[in-house]
């Protein structure tokens, strides 16, 4: 009997990633592809390693106990692949590879792009592949090894420990400022907090955070008329002259006619961290040069 360790590494997918689909989506196959793979491996070893009785219902295929057990193997061999891709590296001094890395749009376009950029001309074997996440599908992804890098954000006053399995790194904190309609004239940030309308960030957003601390401190209602994932366009209800918002000093615009920014230590500031997987060998040469990339930006 002979494995074949590529196939080994479709079953780690699966066993990671909690089923066929969701594998598929991280190794970038179609799930029929998997599927193949998986019946494959099964074909070599002689063992069922996919319980399909939940095929058709709620929940995604899982493993059998023997294929439980094969995956604890293949993850040992993803251990093996990274420790010899770790030493070969330090022995030829020369990093390469593919690094995957997740952010919401303000890091990707104040932080990942110029890193890439600069990695693209002092270390062009490595390539930087940008991926936009939200930070809980973000985390899943990191966990699966969809992704190999993730930065987040979380409100400076009250960050966020590492989840179990992950490692943080502070990036920067980005002050957050208040952004008021110009029609409104020259009112002082507790004049807007008490009397003017605001665009609010969805459920466990930084933004819903900073608001729900100005409220509780200053004990104010807030009138959250409207709510906005994206500071852009959060920044077009301000623009409209609707409602103030409150946006970090990264998604602030270049001075626009209809936006007056009130720079105010009132609402604090949003943390950027930079996140990776726990584990001996991680992250990867490349995704550490790609790491200290983002971490010492270009000035």
């Amino acid at each position: 009997m002979q494995i074949d360790p590529r196939r080994l590494a479709v079953l780690r997918a699966v066993a990671d990633a909690g089923g066929v689909l969701a594998a598929a989506s991280v190794l970038h196959l179609t799930p029929s592809a998997v599927s193949q793979h998986i019946a494959r491996l099964e074909a070599e070893t002689g063992v069922t390693l996919l319980d399909r009785s939940q095929l058709g219902g709620r929940r995604a295929a899982g493993l059998t106990p023997a294929g439980r057990m094969l995956a604890g193997h293949a993850a040992r061999l993803g251990e093996v692949l990274a420790a010899a891709e770790h030493d070969l590296a330090a022995y030829t001094g020369q990093v390469a590879g593919p690094v995957a890395v997740g952010a919401f749009p303000t890091a990707i376009r104040h932080l990942l792009v110029p890193a890439a950029a600069e990695l693209a001309v002092t270390a062009p074997s490595v390539s930087v592949h940008i991926r936009q996440f939200e930070p809980e599908p973000g985390r899943a992804a990191l966990r699966t090894g969809e992704l190999d890098l993730l930065v987040v954000e979380a409100d400076a006053a009250d960050p966020v420990r590492a989840p179990a399995g992950l490692v943080s790194t502070k990036l920067l904190d980005d002050p957050y400022h208040f952004a008021v309609p110009r029609a409104w004239g020259q009112v002082n940030d507790l004049d807007v907090l008490r009397t003017r309308p605001w665009v609010d960030g969805p459920p466990g957003s930084a933004v819903r955070r900073v608001m729900d601390r100005l409220s509780a401190q200053h004990g104010l209602p807030l009138d959250r008329r409207h709510e906005c994932l994206e500071f852009p366009a959060a920044l077009s209800v301000v623009a409209a002259g609707l409602a103030a918002a409150v946006v970090p000093a990264l998604a602030l615009p270049a001075p626009h006619p209809d936006i007056r920014v009130i720079h105010t230590p009132l609402p604090g500031a949003r943390r950027l961290e930079l996140l990776h997987r726990r584990g001996r060998h991680e992250p990867t040469p490349a995704a550490r040069l790609v790491a200290t990339a983002i971490t010492t930006p270009t000035p």
